[in-house]
């Protein structure tokens, strides 16, 4: 057994409390085998916040230091990699110096503000050396995994339409407008909060297809519902929408839409395939069943012929579902990999375009000083 990959956490609050009680699950309760994990530093506004942290969210392990600046974690020898779990719009900054650091990074979504930052940011990486991914976690579950091997095995045939949506009902009428989901400072809104969610279903399912070959969509729309509150989207649609090309045989929409005022759907994705349905159930950034209903229409005899009816599988493990992502970086550097061939920087850049593109449509812009690259 190799030793363990040891992670610097940067920022304390919610979501690195989940990343870091996954992390140091053992791996072996997911089947895991070939890498593990050690927390060995965390970074936070003072020395008694980065404390705090570790008491509560590791069991106060005195082999975990913590510090009162970001940059002292990237500076720490006994690191070989962080997690940035900071708001979205201060990702540029906390990554790049980590980057320039030489330390490899995992980085929260939305990975960056615009895609300018991201392309600045992995033109860093390369130069420097090091991982880089987006921490796009429900792509490494296992229902995900699962879903693709029967949306490419071939019973299904080719998708056609994709819905998808991630709503939560934040009470914006009785939150501090400096909150995370209402402030135009942090990047506020449905879109960059809730709408990676819709959208990775859609690279999955769509852009992933064999048949897509890997092409962008040809078209993308979307349109803007915003709070009077603070100015940013309070729901948001937008749609994508794969044509043939010389390339790609893919004939494909996906229709994708997320709301901070509404709860979640049921099911939360539906995939529509030329002979068959896969209905996904919420929540669907870390889902744990899905059912698929096999239609059967003049399917071509042979091994992909498969009779009418249905099939439903629900997933268990330890934990959240935040460690797979882990898992995936441990490998990756394990094997001097600079990025991950299952959430490549491609998809990330594919991801931050669309929110570009959709933000322009719907007249969103950022308080000036928010984009650090543009």
């Amino acid at each position: 057994m190799a030793a363990p990959f040891r992670w610097g956490i940067i920022s304390t609050g919610w979501i690195a409390g989940c990343f870091i009680k996954d992390v140091l699950i053992d791996p072996k309760t997911r089947g895991v085998h070939d890498v593990t994990h050690k927390v060995t530093a965390v970074g936070s506004r003072t020395v008694a916040k980065a404390q705090e942290f570790i008491n509560k969210h590791a069991a106060g392990d005195d082999s975990i230091k913590p510090y009162g600046t970001y940059q002292e974690v990237f500076d720490d020898p006994n690191v070989d990699g962080v997690y940035i779990g900071t708001p979205h719009t201060y990702h540029y900054e906390s990554a790049l110096a980590a980057i320039k650091s030489g330390k490899h990074v995992l980085c929260e979504k939305p990975v960056t503000s615009n895609a300018a930052e991201l392309r600045s940011l992995l033109a860093a990486a390369k130069e420097h050396s090091v991982f880089f991914m987006e921490a796009m976690w429900t792509r490494f579950q296992p229902l995900a995994l699962e879903v693709k091997r029967i949306a490419e095995e071939g019973s299904l045939g080719k998708p056609v339409v994709l819905h998808a949506d991630l709503s939560g009902d934040f009470d914006v009428q009785n939150i501090p407008t400096t909150h995370r989901i209402l402030d135009p400072q942090l990047g506020g809104g449905a879109l960059l909060d809730l709408g990676p969610y819709p959208l990775v279903w859609a690279i999955i399912a769509l852009y992933e297809n064999p048949a897509n070959n890997k092409a962008f969509p040809t078209t993308i729309t979307g349109n803007m519902l915003k709070t009077p509150l603070t100015g940013v989207d309070s729901s948001t649609v937008f749609t994508l929408s794969f044509t043939p090309t010389e390339t790609s045989s893919l004939a494909a929409q996906a229709i994708l839409s997320c709301s901070i005022t509404l709860n979640a759907p049921e099911p939360g994705v539906t995939i529509r395939f030329e002979r068959g349905t896969i209905t996904i159930n919420p929540p669907i950034y870390s889902p744990r069943s899905f059912k698929v209903t096999y239609l059967n229409k003049g399917a071509a005899a042979g091994d992909k012929t498969v009779a009418e009816g249905t099939l439903t599988r629900t997933f268990e493990y330890v934990g959240k579902g935040w460690h797979f992502q882990a898992d995936e970086v441990a490998r990756c550097v394990r094997d001097g990999k600079r990025e991950s061939e299952a959430w490549g920087h491609d998809k990330s850049l594919l991801e931050m375009d669309i929110f570009d593109e959709v933000r322009k449509q719907g007249g969103y812009v950022f308080p000036p000083g928010v984009e650090k690259v543009v």
